[in-house]
């Protein structure tokens, strides 16, 4: 309706604002405060802020299904060894395992049907892009446990919502410099009339969804959890789109859809079984 940079940039300061009256006035208020804040303020430019670019950068050149298969196979693996290198929490060989099956059921699901059908230089710039989008949501992870391991040994704990809103300001930053260079690249055409008021309602939705809620359980479980159960984890996300899709707009998956998609909750199952032995 509006635009895709513009979308962006208004869901993300939709989010900015939800998240920063949770962070400001909740029970448990932090607002933009305590020893964790600079690490927080860095996962957000490195999660929230490159990475986002970076899968920008991928989607317009090699497509959805590509972007994600990269995005998301390659994060794990990169959080959960960066995790263990610097901050000395490995993981079992069964939790590897199961991470794996989840990961392979994953890159089964959104594997492209054939080619990619684009050129030489935009392919792998678009690669290059999905490999940024990995690292920056690889490592932007980790710097948040990085956090959550400060605010422990400064006495106090970062609530979900808290961390979301703390990383998300930086990330509202960069997603504004970014929207307003794309809009001298490469400007779209500005909306009809009226059209805002009604792109509202689906914005808002999108923000709280996604960047508010969902990003602020993620921070949750990054709290309790490792880098290299939950990213695997994450990685379903983009098989429940397409479940979505197909009960808003009757695009039915393919048959590799759903056994990559029940291959992958597989591995989730065993993953919690290992973790409960």
């Amino acid at each position: 309706m509006v635009g895709g940079a513009a979308a962006n940039v208004t869901r993300m300061a939709v989010a900015t604002l939800l998240l920063g009256l949770w962070a400001h006035f909740s029970p448990w208020a932090y607002g933009l405060g305590g020893p964790a804040l600079p690490w927080f303020l860095v996962s957000g430019f490195v999660g929230f802020g490159l990475g986002d670019v970076a899968m920008f950068i991928a989607l317009q050149r090699i497509g959805p299904r590509l972007t994600m298969l990269l995005t998301h196979c390659l994060a794990a693996p990169l959080a959960a060894t960066t995790e263990w290198l610097w901050l000395g929490e490995g993981l079992g060989w069964k939790e590897i395992v199961y991470a794996g099956i989840i990961l392979a059921g994953v890159a089964l699901a959104l594997a492209p049907d054939h080619g990619s059908g684009v050129g030489r230089r935009d392919f792998w710039l678009g690669v290059l892009g999905g490999l940024g989008s990995a690292a920056g949501q690889g490592l932007g992870s980790v710097l948040s446990r990085k956090a959550n391991e400060v605010a422990t040994h400064a006495g106090y704990s970062v609530d979900g919502g808290t961390a979301a809103y703390e990383r998300i300001v930086v990330g509202l930053f960069v997603a504004f410099v970014f929207f307003l260079i794309i809009r001298r690249v490469k400007p779209e055409p500005p909306p009809a009339p009226g059209v805002w008021s009604k792109a509202w309602v689906w914005i808002t939705c999108n923000a709280l969804a996604g960047p508010t809620i969902g990003v602020a359980c993620y921070q949750w479980g990054l709290k309790t959890t490792q880098t290299g159960i939950i990213m695997p984890i994450v990685a379903l996300a983009p098989i429940v789109t397409q479940l979505l899709a197909w009960a808003v707009d009757g695009t039915p998956p393919t048959r590799r859809t759903l056994l990559g998609g029940i291959i992958a909750i597989a591995g989730v199952i065993g993953l919690r079984l290992a973790q409960t032995a």
